[in-house]
């Protein structure tokens, strides 16, 4: 199977607006797993989420016509995804569930510079160039002045959030993974299969750590798992690639920059947590750092779904 070539049409008016609405799904997704965390256990979560998701693509791909089924030699390199993105997804829950949704979301938005960072060693022609270096030094600069905020912050965060680190850098690993092969899959097969090896780990995970794995089942609980599982990962999922195919990664990737400030906003709107000084100075770099890597027109590359909406 090769990989199809987005078209890279110009972005219409409502499709940048759907671009941005999409951006804001995404970036809003870790205050729905900290919702969800109020009355489930941490791997519960993310077991029942990927379930879900999982059946969605997979009715997804069955009304579409799309083929699910692996070739020859396909079935050792999903695995090695799916053993990436449970331990990346078993690493953030996590780490999440120790910290707030809005310290959490710029962390993981330090995925880009990470995978800028590793492309340059193991992609061939991908260098780091003067603007991406800029980038990269922006996006850890910002996740720096947030280490260094100490309001609000109790005494496990910061272990927490080095776990979130780690789990970022796992999550590069698998970009960088899924680019050398990805020429190969349809796009959605990579998630599906990363999602389907997966769910049996975090119900593992989830008897082994969850006491208890189920506390509480209201509708706040119910409403944020359905949004991580349907709406993000499902047909945000869908909703994505499909734009991808038409318009191509770099029209789309230049409003990426929104996730983090979603996140954060959302944090402090939703969920109470401290917005500070600090914590706004972070949030200005990170977005900054996504702009400079971003907004230079650039070769369209892969899609590549896996952490998409984490």
């Amino acid at each position: 199977m090769t990989e199809q070539q987005p078209s890279n049409q110009e972005l219409s008016i409502v499709a940048g607006v759907f671009s941005i609405f999409l951006c804001i799904i995404f970036g809003s997704n870790a205050v729905a797993i900290k919702l969800a965390f109020s009355g489930l256990g941490v791997f519960t979560t993310a077991a029942i989420r990927f379930t879900i998701a999982a059946l969605a693509i997979f009715v997804w791909s069955r009304v579409t016509g799309q083929t699910i089924w692996l070739k020859k030699g396909q079935l050792h390199q999903v695995l090695i995804l799916a053993a990436l993105f449970a331990i990346q997804l078993s690493m953030f829950y996590y780490g999440l569930s120790k910290s707030n949704a809005s310290r959490g979301t710029l962390i993981a938005n330090l995925v880009p510079f990470w995978v800028l960072f590793l492309a340059h060693f193991f992609i061939p022609g991908d260098r780091i160039t003067g603007r991406k270096l800029l980038g990269i030094l922006l996006g850890f600069g910002g996740v720096a002045f947030m280490f260094a905020e100490k309001k609000g912050v109790a005494g496990d965060f910061r272990a927490a959030e080095l776990i979130i680190l780690s789990a970022t850098f796992i999550w590069a690993c698998s970009v960088i993974y899924l680019k050398r092969i990805i020429a190969t899959f349809n796009p959605f097969q990579v998630t599906f299969y990363s999602m389907i090896f997966s769910v049996p780990v975090f119900f593992l995970e989830a008897l082994l750590w969850d006491k208890p794995m189920v506390s509480q089942l209201d509708l706040t609980i119910t409403g944020a798992l359905l949004y991580q599982s349907l709406v993000t990962a499902g047909f945000g999922f869908v909703a994505w690639n499909t734009l991808l195919q038409k318009y191509g990664a770099v029209a789309l990737h230049s409003f990426i920059f929104i996730m983090p400030i979603t996140g954060v906003a959302l944090g402090g709107l939703v969920l109470g947590e401290p917005i500070t000084l600090k914590i706004l100075i972070a949030l200005a770099l990170i977005v900054t750092g996504i702009l400079v890597v971003q907004l230079k027109p650039r070769k369209a590359e892969p899609v590549l779904p896996i952490g998409k909406g984490i």
